[in-house]
């Protein structure tokens, strides 16, 4: 049965076998493969930490703390004990099984790019590794839909940023419409006022004009009856005081 990449890790790491220089390494990563194996995965780290504190080129150590690591949800720096792991160890067989769990690790972080490279990485040192080719072929799917997913996004921004911006163009043009509504209507107003001004004052000289009639009126009357007056009253000599 094939295993996936969500579970492929090398198992046969847990039991690689270098030479330890002292007890208290050995001890120590012993140590650490029992928490492994209880799934105790924290404490596995310690212990596989503090043993390669006394031996940076401890091939076991780097390989099973990858391991401890990963298994934690730690896929950055379990890439880095891979890597340490591949850098130190002399055959092509156990680089090749790093470059493999950094795949993994890598598949695990949503990474396909940098997973694809470390399955070749690896294949390249075993060609006939069937679970390294497996695993990137589901890299390669992988990478494909994200692609396709981001391809999408883009053009769903796209269409969200071209639609927010007739929006605003639409909003623009309504309030330039309204703007000129408002200067079209503005004279007519004005005329409107004006005529308005212009009435009382037209009523007002119609006013003046009439009273103006009327004291004429008023004046011819006077005079006809001053000339009536006149013309009634007889003509003499002018009185005096004394009569001679």
């Amino acid at each position: 049965m094939r295993r996936t990449f969500v579970l492929a890790v090398a198992a046969c790491l847990c039991a690689v076998t270098v030479p330890v220089h002292t007890q208290t390494v050995r001890s120590l990563v012993n140590g650490g493969n029992d928490f492994y194996q209880d799934q105790r995965y924290p404490d596995a780290e310690i212990k596989y930490r503090k043993a390669l504190e006394q031996d940076q080129q401890l091939l076991q150590g780097h390989f099973n703390l990858g391991n401890a690591l990963y298994r934690q949800g730690k896929y950055d720096e379990a890439v880095r004990a891979y890597d340490a792991a591949r850098k130190v160890a002399n055959d092509a067989r156990t680089r090749s099984n790093a470059a493999y769990n950094i795949g993994n690790a890598w598949m695990k972080a949503q990474q396909p790019q940098k997973a694809i490279q470390s399955y070749v990485d690896g294949l390249k040192l075993n060609p006939d590794d069937q679970e390294a080719k497996y695993n990137l072929s589901a890299a390669l799917r992988l990478l494909q839909q994200q692609q396709q997913q981001q391809q999408q996004q883009n053009q769903q921004n796209k269409q969200n940023k071209d639609k927010q911006n007739k929006d605003q163009q639409n909003q623009q043009n309504q309030q330039q419409n309204k703007d000129q509504q408002k200067q079209q209507q503005q004279p007519q107003d004005q005329k409107q006022d004006q005529q308005q001004q212009r009435q009382p004052q037209q009523r007002e000289k119609q006013i003046s004009k009439a009273d103006a009639e009327r004291i004429l009126d008023v004046l011819k009357n006077n005079e006809r009856d001053i000339q009536k007056k006149r013309q009634a009253k007889p003509v003499g000599r002018a009185r005096t005081d004394r009569d001679w």
